[in-house]
């Protein structure tokens, strides 16, 4: 009896654990990115017309990754597309004159695990001559849905500009979305806002640089508890 006992106790426990993932073994890593360059002007890509090039997007092969998703965002109009590859470069239709982020998301058929590459942004090259406006602001603080204490917050935010001319950059808050109402225009990356307990908060940063070219940020929110 004993030793039945022990033989059943050995089986029960040879089991996969709970939460084991039976494709980790076979997760992909995450790609590096090799072009277009982060935070530059992509000036290279077939010409297509007035408004359109094609871009070579290309990054090193990732461990264990078998297929790739190129996942491209205007940061203009916040639109997305995803495009499927098994090959570690993709050519894409893209607007000129317009700022783009991009990133890979590695994937193995073997695995439902995925993982997604760092982040770089570029601005698409228009025609010969054209400025170009700064790249939409992206929040530091209060992270997006955050919940702050006190009577007052600091807004911070990072941008560039491939001319590097900014010259200013008007904060809107409210507790409406979109934000309307300016409550600064500063030469500065933050501001101390003054708040009030249980209202949701929206905010976002038009950026300008010395030409009038300007950029807005998508709208933030936090709660104010």
């Amino acid at each position: 009896m004993i030793l039945c006992s022990a033989l059943v106790s050995f089986s029960c426990s040879s089991g996969d654990e709970p939460g084991d993932d039976p494709g980790s073994a076979t997760a992909p890593g995450k790609a590096v990115l090799l072009f277009p360059y982060n935070n530059t002007e992509c000036n290279e890509g077939r010409v297509l017309s007035d408004t359109e090039t094609e871009v070579t997007f290309e990054w090193e092969d990732a461990a264990n990754a078998t297929s790739y998703e190129l996942i491209v965002t205007n940061l203009a109009d916040g639109s997305s597309k995803t495009l499927k590859t098994n090959k570690n470069m993709f050519p894409a239709r893209l607007l000129r004159a317009t700022p783009y982020t991009w990133k890979v998301r590695s994937k193995n058929a073997n695995s439902n695990l995925t993982a997604d590459s760092e982040p770089w942004k570029f601005y698409n090259a228009g025609l010969p001559g054209e400025s170009h406006p700064p790249f939409p602001a992206e929040v530091v603080s209060p992270k997006m849905g955050a919940t702050i204490e006190g009577t007052t917050v600091t807004l911070s935010w990072e941008t560039s500009d491939i001319d590097n001319d900014i010259v200013s950059y008007s904060v809107f808050a409210d507790t409406q979305s979109p934000p309307e109402t300016m409550v600064t225009e500063t030469s500065v990356k933050n501001v101390l806002i003054p708040i009030t307990s249980g209202n949701i908060y929206y905010w976002k940063v038009v950026t300008t640089d010395a030409l009038g070219n300007a950029s807005d940020s998508p709208v933030f929110q936090f709660y104010a508890n």
